[in-house]
């Protein structure tokens, strides 16, 4: 419909971001919900519910709807949606947007039909799925309709996937549910096994942030740690170093460098000259963490090389793809 506005749409596990067409990214914040424990009523959606984590009365719930990608909680997915397609949109529409959604590349049809049925009832006119490697490559301006493979590694907040590029599709894909969420939670427990210190999940993320690398550092950094006492109950400190936090995460990096190999094992031959030429570019919240190419360049045999502005590729090829529809029919669904 000519007057329908359009919209690109990256749901995924950590944030939410909207691309509108002619605008750019006109939304980015974190896929939490707070609701009354009774009722279900949701309370708060995005920044302020994040806000809420760790801090909430016993009858106050802080819930992540997605969960490694896919819908872990229908009814508050779809409330968080229509609550971001408001802000968006503004209070009253006359005609739904059109939307092409990014989803992990095989997903089952039921976590699909759950996405498409969630936006849809969320207000969307149309809604359209792209498979997330194939939208991070088109976002990081990858030539996807050219005659070789492209290789992209999408890192984002609960899943890693891996997508070999060729003529407009993906010819062979592989994932993980893991992912920047799941680093946050090793972070944590290490924290939990080594210190008897519990941290929440905002605190686990500035540690990964700050001192957390895909490398060993040549020299060591600290930073002191606040959280509670596993045992006594009361408020406690510890320094925490860069090499502590290397160990936490490096099980999880392992696992990200044999899904890379395992998607090279199962690439043509052909393909696999034209990644070894090209390299290897990482899209995802998780391409951010300090010397992850290093790490992957050294684990290969491969470049790897860091999109511009990796976070933000998947909804930049959603929001490609949805204003250039005619264009990308082979890519939608």
């Amino acid at each position: 419909m000519k007057f329908a506005r359009k919209l690109g749409i990256d749901l995924g596990t950590a944030n939410c971001l909207i691309w509108e067409v002619g605008k750019g990214i006109v939304l980015n914040e974190p896929t939490v919900v707070a609701v009354g424990l009774e009722d279900r009523k949701v309370l708060a959606v995005g920044s302020g519910a994040r806000e809420m984590l760790g801090k909430t009365p016993e009858y106050i719930e802080v819930v992540r709807p997605m969960e490694d990608g896919v819908i872990a909680d229908y009814e508050v997915s779809e409330a968080m949606l229509k609550h971001f397609l408001k802000s968006v949109m503004g209070p009253v529409w006359f005609w739904g947007p059109e939307v092409v959604v990014s989803v992990p590349a095989g997903v089952t049809t039921v976590e699909q039909r759950a996405v498409m049925d969630a936006v849809l009832a969320a207000g969307a006119r149309k809604a359209y799925l792209i498979d997330e490697p194939l939208a991070a490559a088109i976002g990081a301006k990858i030539p996807v309709s050219e005659a070789s493979g492209n290789m992209i590694v999408d890192m984002g907040g609960g899943v890693v996937g891996v997508g070999v590029i060729s003529l407009g599709g993906v010819v062979v894909f592989r994932s993980i549910r893991t992912g920047g969420a799941k680093l946050d939670r090793a972070i944590a427990e290490y924290l939990r096994k080594k210190y008897n210190l519990m941290v929440g999940d905002l605190t686990a993320e500035s540690v990964k942030r700050k001192l957390g690398s895909a490398i060993k550092l040549k020299r060591s950094e600290t930073m002191e740690v606040s959280g509670r006492d596993s045992v006594l109950g009361l408020p406690k400190n510890v320094n925490l170093s860069s090499d502590e936090v290397y160990e936490a995460i490096r099980p999880l990096l392992d696992q990200v460098i044999e899904v890379i190999r395992d998607t090279l094992e199962a690439t043509p031959p052909e393909l696999v000259a034209d990644v070894a030429d090209r390299g290897i570019i990482l899209s995802g919240g998780l391409a951010l963490l300090r010397n992850i190419n290093i790490l992957i360049t050294r684990e290969i045999g491969v470049s790897a090389h860091v999109a511009l502005e990796p976070e933000f590729c998947v909804v930049k090829g959603a929001g490609m793809v949805v204003e250039n529809l005619e264009v990308y029919q082979r890519a939608i669904r």
